[in-house]
């Protein structure tokens, strides 16, 4: 009890928490806060201080005769804690006062490297570049409206520094500094008027991820805001209002609504009461729906234009499986379902735009996962017919009946389904996309229940042919 008291305490700390040692180093006086973390990390108290980087700053004070402050970060019963020391020495010890004192994510929020940080970083980043060891350009990935000149920078610069695409505000180095400075540095793109920071992550196997994350929100297109009539009876041109103009703006806005609150439920930002978390979470929870919507708005506008029309690649339907598990696989593992994939030696060849198949796909595994019971297997299988290709997506679910089968596809038709954040757009694009890519998208019932997706795509023959010769 006394144990989770000194937690308590410690979560709650406000003011400085102060301390005194002797000359052999031992914590003879502390607050309750410091006090309970010294014997929980199997120190005696009154003894010698179990913290090394603060024992080794209270050393260091006393011989240098100097105050002096850093910034520490211990485990505190398997959950991260941080708080700023200032030691200054004293005739028979020293004196010790503590402040900036915060459990859980204040020592993940010290160097922005925690894994709860580097996830939000991730969401927030509008531009992704990977590097070698060298910092030069493996590959990059470009969300941004605002963007385009760097993604065609991307495209053209492989095997250049990252820093000769955009410019490093304050440096007039062309090649890239240690990757510590620059870090969190302010950057200015081309053909952007947002102001940037860059964040690097060292990845494992060598080389680096760069994230470009903005600070401030785009501008609103002047061609959102419709000129006032000079006709009474003229009504302004809405096509391509969401698609072009208000979808990009309004993506940065709910991406930093949705991270804002993913930092108070996980409290980066320091502790809160449990109920807040819970505000939080549904905050964080109702944008991503919102998002979801402002997408498949975008999405239904643009497979609407008379005009769209995808471009066709030559690509694997067994390798967009797999990819689309990959990302799924997450939310998989949440709810028990297994993953049962094409074996890695099955080919699909197809021809149809890879986006757009992956687009299909993440939104067929994903309904599977989200309707069908936990603990059961959703089938993903590959196969050819008749001059196509097809990949099928069965889960373990109530099935379909004919009558529903016939109106799944159907705008805004969601079966009945309610408050499960679906916004009914999803198979009914699908469906345009796979027609439009000169294939169909279908539904029957699976055998031994559960329902049957089935994409087809015109088959891409050569390299079939080349596959099996």
């Amino acid at each position: 009890m006394a144990q989770h008291d000194a937690a308590q305490h410690a979560m709650t700390a406000a003011g400085p928490i102060r301390a005194r040692t002797d000359g052999a180093d031992r914590l003879v006086e502390a607050d309750e806060a410091l006090a309970g973390l010294q014997v929980r990390l199997g120190g005696a108290y009154p003894g010698v201080i179990a913290i090394p980087a603060l024992l080794a700053l209270v050393r260091k004070a006393r011989s240098t005769g100097l105050s002096l402050g850093a910034m520490i970060a211990v485990e505190d019963e398997a959950q991260p804690l941080s708080f700023r020391a200032h030691a200054s020495a004293q005739d028979d010890g020293a004196h010790i006062e503590i402040t900036e004192w915060r459990l859980a994510a204040g020592a993940w929020a010290a160097d922005g490297n925690g894994p709860d940080a580097i996830a939000l970083l991730r969401q927030l980043a509008e531009a992704h570049i990977v590097l070698d060891a060298e910092q030069r350009v493996i590959s990059g990935l470009v969300d941004g409206s605002d963007l385009h000149l760097l993604a065609q920078a991307i495209h053209q610069g492989f095997g250049r520094y990252w820093t000769d695409l955009l410019a490093v505000e304050g440096s007039s180095h062309h090649l890239p500094l240690h990757w510590r400075l620059l870090d969190d540095a302010s950057v200015s793109i081309e053909g952007s008027v947002r102001r940037w920071k860059a964040r690097l992550l060292p990845l494992r196997g060598g080389g680096f991820e760069v994230l470009l994350v903005a600070e401030t929100v785009p501008p609103v297109p002047a061609s959102v805001i419709p000129e006032t009539p000079q006709v009474a009876m003229a009504q302004p041109d809405w096509k391509g209002l969401l698609g072009h103009n208000l979808a990009p703006a309004l993506r940065v806005p709910v991406n930093r609504i949705v991270a804002n609150a993913e930092t108070i439920r996980t409290r980066l930002a320091g502790p809160i009461a449990e109920s807040y978390v819970g505000y939080a979470g549904d905050i964080a929870e109702a944008g991503r729906h919102l998002l979801s919507l402002v997408e498949d708005l975008a999405d239904l506008e643009t497979v609407e234009d008379e005009h769209f029309a995808p471009a066709p690649d030559h690509i694997d339907l067994a390798d967009c499986a797999r990819r689309a598990a990959g990302i799924l696989g997450v939310r998989a593992q949440e709810r028990s379902i297994t993953l049962a994939l094409p074996p890695e030696s099955a080919l699909a060849p197809a021809v149809g735009e890879f986006r757009r198949v992956l687009q299909i796909l993440l939104n067929l595994i994903g309904n599977a996962i989200r309707y069908t019971p936990g603990h059961t297997t959703v089938r993903i299988e590959t196969g050819f017919e008749q001059g196509l290709a097809w990949i099928a997506v069965a889960d373990e679910g109530q099935g379909i009946s004919p009558e529903q089968a016939a109106r799944v596809f159907e705008k805004f038709e969601r079966l009945g389904r309610s408050g499960d954040g679906g916004s009914g757009l999803g198979l009914y694009i699908s469906r345009k996309l796979a027609r439009a890519m000169g294939g169909e998208l279908s539904v029957e019932s699976a055998q031994g229940g559960g329902a049957r997706f089935v994409l087809c795509l015109p088959a891409d023959n050569r390299a079939q042919m080349s596959a099996l010769g």
